[in-house]
């Protein structure tokens, strides 16, 4: 396997978690709420294939990039808790990696925090951005590809607002949005199939962004409708960054959904 970055933020030592992050971005951007958890938790993370310091993203067995971040998350918990179980926190599309594995083996789940899990299948309207992207990408226009998106799904400010090298970084890493089309839209593993969602019996917190997208809120519903022990929050003020701009909403809420487990 290729180079993995991890990162541990020490805490109680009986309490493992792992938090997956998002998209164009690293596991620093837990740190902010890493800080305000005050070692309630263990909590270890890693940096996504073709982010932060892991190595670039190569498919092993053709696997699609979805999977390849399930597999490495799968083999750190298992490195750090055994059979579980663990508290599982991810955002964006490390959200709907930690939803896999807790549909996948639930047994594995101690507590489940999503925030704005971007599992577009499950939102009746999908993504808005999926064709207009595509349109994009095939003519070669990754700039514009990546500035749209950035403006939906970026922090305040959108793609102006970053420097210049995280810009480029960001255009370079447009591709891989693209490819996790089939898992985020077309629901290609199954985490929505009859059942599933249902067996996940560990407590579950929805988090979003006030001013986010509205799919967040379709996704959100359609999630919390089958879930066995689900709690749902919007944070005031905040969008799809919200780990990083609101981390002190964001870890209250993971502690409450703690204590609830």
């Amino acid at each position: 396997m290729s180079h993995v970055h991890l990162r541990h933020w020490p805490g109680d030592p009986a309490r493992p978690a792992l938090a997956i992050h998002c998209m164009m971005g690293s596991s620093r951007a837990f740190d902010p709420v890493a800080a305000r958890l005050g070692g309630r938790v263990a909590l270890h993370g890693f940096d996504l294939p073709s982010h932060g310091r892991s190595a670039k993203w190569r498919p092993e067995a053709g696997e699609d990039y979805h999977s390849t971040v399930t597999r490495i998350a799968r083999g750190l918990i298992r490195d750090i808790a055994g059979d579980g179980p663990l508290d599982l926190i991810g955002h964006s599309i490390g959200a709907t990696v930690a939803l896999r594995i807790a549909v996948d083996t639930p047994a594995l789940v101690r507590s489940l925090t999503l925030i704005e899990p971007v599992l577009f299948a499950a939102s009746p309207h999908g993504h808005a951005l999926d064709g207009q992207l595509a349109e994009l990408a095939a003519e070669g226009r990754m700039e514009p590809a990546t500035r749209l998106f950035m403006d939906m799904w970026g922090g305040p400010g959108g793609f102006d607002s970053l420097p210049a090298a995280t810009r480029q970084a960001a255009i370079a890493q447009m591709p891989l949005i693209l490819e996790t089309g089939p898992a985020m839209s077309g629901d290609c593993h199954h985490i929505l199939r009859p059942g599933g969602l249902e067996a996940i019996l560990a407590p579950v917190m929805l988090i979003a962004g006030a001013d986010s997208p509205p799919v967040i809120a379709e996704i959100a519903e359609t999630l919390a409708a089958r879930l066995a022990d689900v709690g749902r929050a919007s944070v005031p003020g905040a969008g799809h960054m919200l780990p990083m701009t609101h981390p002190e909403q964001v870890a209250g809420l993971i502690a409450v959904n703690l204590d609830r487990s």
